[in-house]
């Protein structure tokens, strides 16, 4: 059991967390979710006692182990992949290093072979003997090829350096494991993986995270950080906000009688239980339901923004035409080719590829910033284009640094300031944070400026690489509503696997041989034994 007791902290006159008294048991999963800024992986900070509060106190049951994800990608650069996994398992790793000191030092004193002898059978009772297959076994489950297991860190790119220091973490079976944003940069396959793996943990898991399909994959329970308090909640995410929003609703009708509102929160109890069924933990999650006290759910104070994509012009029968496109790295590497395709009238499609890389260069073509290798593509007469781009930064460069009423205020044709400040409200830019100059956003208030300003465009067709990137789950919550309700036609890409799934109803992905074009459901295309086997074909 992992205890947090009176913990405070603060920063100047900012407070992150008063008085938080929280109790972790084992056996559950626990997702910490909280607005931009609220102070989720601090928290994780405060646990693993990376930082201190200024009272308070987190204390760890005795002989438990205490796992991290490490954020820093370069900190084992000089060590073998397998070491690094090793590693995460401290203490036997130490006792590894210094056993085999011994063995290897010709001139080893009786006392150190009995010492040796003892750290043997320690080493043994941690798991040891079997700890290099084991370590190998989660590389490989995570994509992490055999043929990297013995190279050096600084050798692999970094997405199976990502992979390596997920497989840190999860290495000899930690009693509290903490995992802070586990799914970036991952694909759905090694996501899908980890979803299964935490879902069986028998231990106590703490994870942030934005990615709601695999929060509510994996949770039992949610640690909502909110009015500078951290209250536990039974149930995965959807259930947390959807009660939420259903208290939130109840509160802003005061007349209801207390027991209308008690029916009503039953009522969604049961759907949701029944809704569960295909939660491995659906059993387990019901039972606590049984158990919760309505009155502990409260309104959230968290704000979304007012996304919603307007068509100024009705689209023509001739959408996008896409004909053999090809293009290569700057390396010289083969992104894709003989990719062709057509969009049909009310298609969103989501953009999918091995290579994150050749996504963006097929966007990049699309939006006209950058030129095919070969291959044309040609949009309808009618069609107005809105593009969301990977990387925005050139939206926001020192030169054209302003204000946010004049970096909006360029690209409407409504140049009235009113409009223009009603406009930044609706994606949450209120009071003076309106003269906040571009320069010093955060990536998601850039994401949202970015959005602002497609909106603006009033278009029928809209690009979007990887939108969901730095926004917090009341952004992606309000952008995968907008998705759904537009009107006009998508092409997207987003690791945000509930957002793909409730969204794409085309699925295209780009290899080096071509394209798979299917209309399956984005699940049951990612278990496809047949999409496998023509993955595998048009990618050697």
């Amino acid at each position: 059991m992992l205890s947090v007791s009176d913990v405070s902290l603060q920063y100047g006159k900012r407070v992150l967390f008063n008085e938080v008294n929280i109790k972790f048991t084992r056996g559950n999963c626990y997702g910490v979710i909280g607005a931009n800024g609220a102070g989720k992986s601090t928290f994780l900070k405060i646990l693993s006692g990376e930082i201190s509060p200024n009272r308070g106190s987190v204390s760890l049951e005795p002989n438990n182990r205490m796992a991290v994800l490490k954020q820093n990608h370069f900190e084992f650069e000089e060590f073998t992949v397998l070491d690094t996994v090793l590693m995460g398992h401290k203490e036997m790793y130490a006792i590894m290093e210094e056993k085999n000191a011994i063995y290897m030092n010709p001139d080893a004193t009786e006392a150190e072979g009995l010492r040796a002898a003892d750290l043997e059978n320690l080493y043994g009772e941690m798991g040891g003997w079997t700890a290099e297959s084991d370590a190998a076994t989660l590389l490989s489950n995570l994509g992490v090829k055999e043929d990297l297991h013995y190279r050096q860190m600084k050798d692999l790119n970094g997405s199976d350096k990502v992979k390596v220091l997920l497989a840190q973490s999860l290495f000899g079976d930690p009693d509290i494991l903490l995992l802070d944003e586990p799914t970036n940069d991952l694909d759905a396959e090694t996501i899908t993986w980890l979803a299964d793996f935490l879902a069986d943990f028998k231990n106590t898991v703490i994870v942030v995270s934005h990615d709601r399909y695999f929060l509510d994959m994996v949770c039992t329970h949610v640690a909502d950080i909110d009015f500078q308090k951290i209250n536990i909640f039974t149930g995965n995410y959807s259930f947390w906000y959807e009660s939420s929003q259903l208290m939130l609703q109840q509160a802003a009708n005061k007349n209801k009688k207390i027991e209308q509102k008690r029916q009503e929160m039953m009522e969604f109890i049961q759907r949701f239980s029944a809704n569960a069924s295909k939660s491995r933990q659906a059993t387990s999650r019901k039972k606590a339901l049984e158990k919760l006290n309505l009155e502990d759910i409260k309104p959230s104070s968290r704000k979304y923004p007012y996304i919603y994509f307007q068509m100024e012009r009705e689209p023509g029968d001739q959408l996008l035409a896409v004909r053999d496109l090809k293009a290569t790295a700057s390396d010289g590497s083969l992104l894709f080719a003989n990719v062709s395709f057509t969009v049909n009238q009310g298609e969103k499609i989501t953009i999918i590829s091995r290579e994150a890389t050749a996504i963006t260069a097929f966007y990049q073509i699309l939006a006209g910033k950058q030129k095919p290798d070969a291959g044309t593509f040609e949009f309808g007469q009618t069609i107005t284009v809105g593009y969301i781009p990977n990387e925005n930064q050139e939206f926001f460069k020192a030169a054209n640094d302003t204000d946010l009423i004049n970096w909006l205020r360029q690209y409407s044709e409504n140049k009235d300031e009113q409009f223009i400040r009603s406009f930044l409200g609706r994606m949450l830019f209120s009071g003076d944070e309106v003269h906040k100059h571009s320069s010093v956003l955060s990536g998601g208030e850039k994401v949202r400026c970015m959005l602002a300003k497609v909106m603006l465009g009033f278009p029928n067709f809209v690009l979007m690489d990887e939108p969901t990137n730095h926004l917090d789950l009341e952004s992606i919550t309000a952008l995968n509503t907008a998705m759904q309700n537009f009107k006009g036609n998508l092409l997207f890409s987003s690791h945000d696997h509930a957002l793909t799934s409730s969204v794409a109803n085309r699925i295209i992905e780009i290899t080096p041989r071509g394209v798979i074009d299917s209309l399956m459901d984005y699940d049951e295309y990612l278990v496809s034994d047949k999409i496998k086997a023509d993955r595998e074909k048009l990618y050697k």
